[in-house]
């Protein structure tokens, strides 16, 4: 086992050639021509192919198999879908850790939508408390102070499923994608992906109606690291899962779900300051009426949920 905040004892993954000065982006592989004509990405993108050891995803899948993600809607009695647009499902199933953002409660969105919308969640596991811990290492080596909010750390992570919805009559419909958006969490964001490759791309967009003109792209690959900050990557571009591959046979079976077919996972660490967190007894009415379901499907396998109704 992995102990949380010490020194790890087995073969630690290997050292980048150059130090943190020299800001090695894509593992020495190029970019894309959009990103290697862009001469600030090496300066706000960290990507190691191959950071996460076998020892080390080995502890992750096995905590991975503990879990029971759930599959949410988007939208909820007391937070109605907008005018036009219906009830939905999201494209596939999640987990968080740290911090719960319900997607009817409107994820976390600063300066005005920061309270009542990221809700007390199970803490990490040793593998992934070792693992944050070097992330945050590297990031204030390697990023400016600028780009590094007061009281900065890792302290919630999404997880993402990725692959194909099994349809009634049998047949998969491919959601292995996100749309555009940003990462409102103040800060540093990194990533780890398991599975098939994903094509990752920042984006420039001047709104629903233009096409977005992909500025730099990155393949991530299994066991790979992504760190990204700065303002141009987290408040003036988007960014986007454009599609995961489905050349290496990869399939990952999820607890209690059998309408869908995993073929990537990915874990995304950011930070949501400590005081706009709560507890679900804290949340107000509507809220909880909204988020309870939820909570009561968490708790059936979780002993941290059970405490929280």
């Amino acid at each position: 086992m992995f102990k949380s905040k010490a020194k790890f004892s087995g073969n630690k993954p290997a050292a980048p050639k150059s130090g943190p000065k020299n800001r090695p982006v894509n593992g020495g592989r190029p970019l894309s021509s959009r990103a290697q004509e862009d001469k600030s990405a090496p300066n706000a993108l960290i990507y190691k192919p191959n950071y996460i050891s076998a020892r080390e995803k080995e502890e992750i899948f096995n905590y991975l198999n503990t879990l029971y993600p759930i599959w949410e809607m988007r939208y909820s009695k007391n937070n109605p879908p907008p005018e036009n647009q219906k009830q939905r499902p999201l494209l596939r199933p999640v987990y968080w850790l740290g911090n719960w953002q319900f997607a009817c409660l409107n994820y976390y969105h600063p300066p005005k939508g920061i309270f009542n919308r990221c809700v007390a969640a199970e803490g990490f596991p040793p593998i992934l408390e070792y693992l944050i811990q070097k992330f945050e290492e590297m990031v204030h080596a390697h990023y400016e102070p600028r780009d590094i909010p007061r009281g900065w750390h890792l302290n919630t992570c999404l997880i993402n499923y990725y692959g194909d919805q099994i349809q009634d009559d049998g047949k998969k419909l491919d959601c292995a994608r996100v749309g555009e958006h940003k990462d409102f969490e103040p800060g540093p964001v990194a990533s780890i992906s398991f599975g098939e490759r994903a094509l990752f791309q920042f984006v420039s967009s001047q709104g629903t109606e233009s096409k977005s003109n992909v500025v730099v792209q990155q393949w991530l690959e299994d066991s790979s690291l992504q760190i990204f900050a700065g303002d141009k990557f987290k408040k003036h571009l988007f960014h986007r899962v454009q599609r995961v591959d489905r050349k290496e046979d990869s399939h990952f079976k999820l607890n209690e779900i059998s309408n869908f077919e995993t073929r990537r996972i990915n874990f995304t660490f950011r930070y949501v300051p400590d005081e706009h967190i709560v507890p679900f007894a804290r949340l107000p009415e509507e809220a909880k009426e909204d988020v309870r379901g939820y909570m009561e499907k968490l708790a059936e396998h979780s002993e941290y949920f059970k405490t929280q109704i």
